[in-house]
């Protein structure tokens, strides 16, 4: 129905209007589908079509409480003076309705589906549009590559803040434009010396499935110079292959700091679609993670980038060693 109408209204020149509550992910929804274009056109992933995307959200963090719901209800609802809030409250209160129903029906929220590991509500709390990386800043680099269907992604925290930042995201353009398309490792190569130029790097680990050379040569380069180094043969290579033990473990301690709410980020659209694209896999040493599907064109690397640039940083503060930094300058006695 909804391309038929798309069809009609181009016909006559026309535009058309829909409306609905907030959609359930994983549905594959018209809203759903409506919103991934909305998204990718802020990221300057699609064309910009024209169309306007108007949604008013309650905040992330707001409680199912009568107090709250009172004062926040009345903005979410904007003109539609005909929805009352006591009778919603009610509704809302309902221990037979579940809250995430009345999350999406009420205060408009985007909730995640079961197998998701984040609701939009977990991460968003997280955002601070003031936090900015700058040059100097002390860093853990995470490092996920991939060759053609999946993304290559460099994600930094920053070690006084847990502040996380994309440091570069390559990924596989939609439509025509993608055939035969393969990461560009030169301009990834490039990223990663840009990156150990402009900030102090106290430690990097990468995963090395497909970039056994690279991951060794950067080590060869910056390895001696690091604070901290991954449990591999080299100072930068992090097989997430090698142990389901040690990278479940990993994940889990990520898990943790997000909910416990000790990393922040600056709102970058891209990490975000990444980290809420992420389900649950679970295994006999707990939770990890992975896409919907095996085929599935919903991307995680930079989530699994975020996950190894946070060990990187566990690590530094359990067991890392101060390095001073070079001047260049030497003294003769």
């Amino acid at each position: 129905m909804y391309a038929t109408i798309d069809g009609n209204a181009t016909k006559r020149d026309s535009r058309y209007l829909a409306i609905t509550n907030a959609y359930l992910p994983g549905e594959d929804s018209v809203a759903e589908k409506m919103r991934e274009a909305f998204e990718k056109i802020l990221e300057g992933r699609a064309a910009d079509i024209g169309f306007m995307y108007d949604s008013i959200e309650a905040h992330p963090a707001t409680p199912l409480t009568p107090e709250a719901i009172r004062i926040v209800l009345p903005k979410i609802r904007g003109d539609a003076s005909w929805l009352r809030v006591e009778t919603i409250l009610q509704s809302i209160l309902d221990t037979t309705i579940a809250p995430s129903r009345s999350r999406r029906m009420w205060l408009n929220q985007i909730v995640a589906s079961e197998d998701a590991l984040f609701s939009p509500a977990d991460w968003d709390v997280l955002r601070d549009d003031d936090r900015q990386l700058r040059a100097g800043d002390e860093i853990t680099i995470g490092f996920d590559g991939g060759l053609r269907d999946d993304a290559t992604a460099l994600v930094a925290l920053r070690v006084s803040d847990m502040c996380a930042f994309v440091l570069g995201l390559w990924e596989k353009p939609d439509g025509p434009a993608g055939k035969d398309w393969e990461v560009p490792r030169a301009q990834v190569d490039s990223a990663v010396h840009e990156a150990f130029a402009a900030f102090e790097v106290q430690g990097m680990y990468a995963d090395v499935a497909l970039w056994e050379s690279y991951i060794s040569e950067w080590s060869e380069t910056y390895g001696e110079g690091l604070a901290v180094k991954a449990p591999g043969k080299d100072a930068i290579g992090w097989d997430m292959r090698s142990s389901l033990k040690a990278s479940t473990m990993a994940h889990e301690r990520l898990v943790r700091s997000v909910l416990d709410r000790k990393i922040v980020h600056d709102g970058d659209r891209k990490l975000r679609r990444h980290v809420l694209n992420a389900r649950r896999r679970s295994n006999n040493f707990g939770l990890s993670f992975g896409k919907e599907s095996r085929e599935s064109p919903k991307k995680v690397d930079l989530y699994a980038a975020l996950m190894l640039a946070h060990e990187a940083l566990i690590d530094l503060r359990a067991r890392g060693k101060r390095v001073r930094k070079r001047t260049g300058r030497g003294f003769f006695l």
